[in-house]
Formats: structure tokens, C-alpha cells, sequence
């Protein structure tokens, strides 16, 4: 018999998420994701990029974190992608810009208060494909940003009272 103090493993290692959250969550996945693929697939354009994913893992599954909020997700990504096509506009190919890349787009985030992760991955991807057009910013980050964007809200109107997006800010 285990001592009434301790918790189970399953305790520790999952948390109780409600049917409701679940589906809000998948929703907004299927829903942002889906779009942005299958805007992709129709029209041959690259309307999703990889960054994408971790930022729908934030949107949808970390609603209420700082680095999911509206401000965070447009400016992180717009910031990083501007970094890094300039990076190898000034520095070309190499090892050397995907580190700058991604090191001045976190600098970049910090001083504009707009961290948001998967905007490190931006700046990388912008390194590694070697982007030095500025239309990167408009197809595929900020059509895609809009539609993830645009899904997430909806979702927290749709489930009203599960999660609401954007978070209430805290604090005075």
C-alpha cells in the first residue's frame, strides 16, 4: 500500500487535462496547421514552415504563456525573419550566419520584449535556406502567422471559459 503523501508516478508524470481543453486545443492545431497546409498544397506557395509547429505547441497547448501571446508570436517571428534575411544578405552562407542569425534574433526579442521561441527557428530557417528577399516576411511568416493567429482565437470563442487567447494580462 503507498503512503497517502506520495503521489503515483502517473500523477508526476501527466497532468489531468478536461475533454473540453482537449478538443480546444486540437481545434486550433487542426484547424491553424491545416490551413496553412493545405493553402500550401492548393496553391503551391510555402504558406507553412517548420517554426509553425512549435509555434501552434505554444499557441494551442501553452495559451496563457507570456511566449503565446499575440505581441510575442507576430513580433518574434517578424523580427527573427528580418534578422536573418539581413544576416545573410551582410554575411552569405555559412555556419558562422546561422549562429549570428539565431544569436541577434534572440537579442533582438529581448529588447523588443517579443521572445517568442519559434522565433529562433525563423532565423535559422532563414540561414539554412540562404533567404535574402524581404517577401519571406510577407509568404510564408506573415500569411502564416496571421492564419495561426486567427485560429487561435477563434478556438478560445468557440470553447468560451475553457482557455481564453489572448491571455488577460496580469498585474497593474
Amino acid at each position: 500500500m503507498a503512503d497517502k503523501g506520495r503521489k503515483t508516478i502517473s500523477a508526476l508524470l501527466f497532468r489531468h487535462v478536461g475533454w473540453r481543453e482537449a478538443v480546444m486545443t486540437a481545434v486550433g492545431a487542426l484547424v491553424g496547421i491545416g490551413c496553412c497546409a493545405l493553402l500550401a498544397h492548393l496553391t503551391q506557395q510555402p504558406f507553412i514552415i517548420a517554426p509553425f509547429g512549435a509555434s501552434a505547441v505554444l499557441l494551442y497547448g501553452a495559451p496563457s504563456s507570456p511566449l503565446a501571446q499575440p505581441r510575442n508570436l507576430i513580433g518574434g517571428h517578424m523580427i527573427a525573419g528580418v534578422v536573418g534575411i539581413l544576416c545573410c544578405r551582410i554575411f552569405g552562407a555559412g555556419w558562422y550566419t546561422m549562429a549570428l542569425a539565431v544569436t541577434l534574433a534572440i537579442l533582438a526579442m529581448m529588447v523588443t520584449g517579443t521572445v517568442h521561441p519559434p522565433g529562433g527557428a525563423t532565423a535559422l530557417l532563414c540561414a539554412l535556406q540562404g533567404t535574402t528577399h524581404f517577401s519571406f516576411l510577407l509568404l510564408p511568416l506573415a500569411a502564416g502567422v496571421a492564419i495561426l493567429l486567427a485560429s487561435a482565437i477563434l478556438s478560445a470563442r468557440i470553447f468560451p471559459g475553457v482557455r481564453p487567447y489572448p491571455a488577460k494580462p496580469t498585474g497593474s
